[in-house]
């Protein structure tokens, strides 16, 4: 399928190929925790559809309202969900859906169309430990270690996020910071570099 080379500017732009790296980190945190969901309400296609519609837009599909229409559903999935890990897991679908459409504004409340899929499995791995926080310490670790220079490089693009008063907020915040300086500790974090990035995520 050919892949789309549009450009979304606003205070800045960002590509396609941009998002398409930005879905496929939120999905795989997404991916993760969908069976919390599954196991709590086996009935409910909504979450999983939302994660189909985002593979769909990763896998080179144009952005449609399959992507907006299943996130709203996964969001509604979430608001009726019977516990914390299940409503974290199923809108965690539903923000992997709506990646493909991340705002180029630049305000901070965009950070969570990006992060918040890893902070909820942070705290969901919490959750899941008798709310042990270094289970969530350990997961964002993970979450550091997926993010690639381009995703760091789009998430700069915007002022960095809130420490919110709820613990996925806190996770959220710990993550955007711990990026950025690992960032600024790049002496390789260069235009051509992650251009090159670039070229070797698209083949991943």
């Amino acid at each position: 399928m050919a892949q789309s080379t549009h450009t979304v500017s606003g205070d800045f732009d960002l590509t396609m190929d941009e998002l398409r790296l930005v879905a496929r980190y939120v999905v795989r945190h997404a991916e993760d925790v969908l069976p919390v969901f599954e196991q709590a309400v086996p009935d409910d296609p909504r979450p999983r559809a939302a994660i189909d519609a985002a593979w769909a837009f990763i896998n080179g599909a144009n952005r449609t309202k399959l992507q907006r229409v299943t996130s709203l559903d996964a969001h509604r999935a979430a608001r009726s969900a019977p516990s914390e890990a299940a409503r974290l897991a199923a809108r965690s679908a539903g923000d992997a859906a709506s990646a493909a459409y991340l705002h180029p504004i630049a305000q901070a409340s965009q950070i969570g169309h990006i992060l918040r899929a890893s902070a909820s499995a942070a705290r969901i791995g919490e959750l899941e430990a008798g709310g042990d926080p270094a289970i969530g310490d350990a997961l964002l670790e993970r979450s550091r270690q997926r993010a690639t220079p381009v995703l760091i490089d789009v998430l700069r693009r915007y002022p960095p996020a809130a420490i919110g008063r709820n613990r996925v907020a806190r996770l959220m915040s710990t993550l955007d910071r711990s990026l950025r300086q690992a960032a600024d500790r790049s002496p390789g974090h260069t235009a051509g570099s992650r251009a090159d990035a670039r070229g070797k995520e698209r083949e991943a």
